[in-house]
């Protein structure tokens, strides 16, 4: 099976300045880079988008890198998020949505420093793919108690043995729809192949 290299990560500019920064990374196939632009939604990347159209002015698309896979866009955009950073952040971008697809909050009282949230969310990226591989070598499914043993993921916490990073992971691949729950026992059982 070969690795599909169909992803870009791409960056919407704001050519009213000089150069023209950037002000919204992600990563895509096909159309997606330009689907904003013709479908501004109401987040600050839309607005942002309506109010340089409102200028007079267009928003300038630029593919960084094409020929990727699924996992090198997501580094890719990742690392990229973090070096220009949010405008929550005090930083460029008017991404809201880290990586993975979740949307982050963060309690005024917690300090993130900069470019974390995007790190851990390429971590757990990583960490799916290993358990969700891992799944798909083993057709019969596999227990939340494989995956801690098996990847390395066994908790020592407190001279407890409790392996709640795995059932996080087994939970967000569950939600995702590429693991399901066997009819009998705990196993899980990959979806997708």
């Amino acid at each position: 099976m070969t690795a599909d290299h169909s992803y870009y990560v791409y960056a919407l500019k704001d050519p009213r300045s000089s150069p023209a920064l950037p002000f919204y990374v992600g990563k895509g196939t096909g159309s997606r880079a330009h689907d904003h632009l013709v479908r501004a939604d109401d987040t600050r990347k839309g607005q942002r988008i309506r109010e340089i159209q409102a200028a007079g002015a267009q928003v300038l698309v630029t593919r960084l890198v094409d020929a990727l896979t699924d996992q090198q866009a997501i580094r890719l955009e990742a690392e990229l998020i973090a070096a220009f950073g949010t405008v929550d952040t005090g930083g460029l971008l008017t991404n809201t949505v880290v990586p993975s697809g979740v949307a982050g909050k963060a309690r005024a009282s917690i300090v993130v420093p900069a470019g974390s949230k995007e790190k851990a969310q390429l971590g757990l990226t990583l960490l799916k793919d290993a358990v969700l591989e891992l799944a798909q070598a083993n057709p019969a499914g596999i227990t939340n108690s494989d995956a801690a043993s098996l990847l390395g993921l066994r908790s020592e916490y407190d001279g407890g043995s409790k392996d709640y990073l795995s059932y996080s992971v087994l939970g967000l691949l569950l939600r995702e729809g590429k693991l399901q729950r066997s009819a009998v026992g705990k196993k899980h059982i990959a979806t997708v192949r």
